[in-house]
């Protein structure tokens, strides 16, 4: 999995280095697990690029947790946003926009 080396013993640092290598292990366990479709969509029914998907992704995360219903679910809200919006400043930074092939 991912490796997060902080190079300094700042409690800030040392916590923040561990929530990252959280958030970077989930991300790859997620992508692997559902077969790198944030980036590279299977669009059997959508035609919308990575980015797009990802904001509807963003958008219907952010809906459940307005009308509380991502409460009642086993899952950790605010990690999968965290991890949605990582993948989408991928998608911005690396200029990710058509299925790869």
């Amino acid at each position: 999995m991912l490796k997060i080396e902080v190079k300094s013993d700042r409690k800030f640092d040392i916590m923040l280095g561990k929530i990252l290598q959280d958030i970077g292990d989930l991300l790859i366990e997620k992508n692997i697990k559902y077969g790198d479709s944030a980036l590279n969509p299977v669009r059997i029914f959508s035609k919308a690029d990575p980015q797009e998907q990802i904001k509807i992704r963003i958008d219907d995360k952010i809906s459940r947790l307005v009308r509380g219903d991502a409460l009642k679910e086993d899952e950790d809200v605010v990690m999968d946003l965290i991890g949605y919006f990582i993948i989408l400043q991928m998608c911005k930074k690396y200029d990710v926009k058509e299925t790869e092939e």
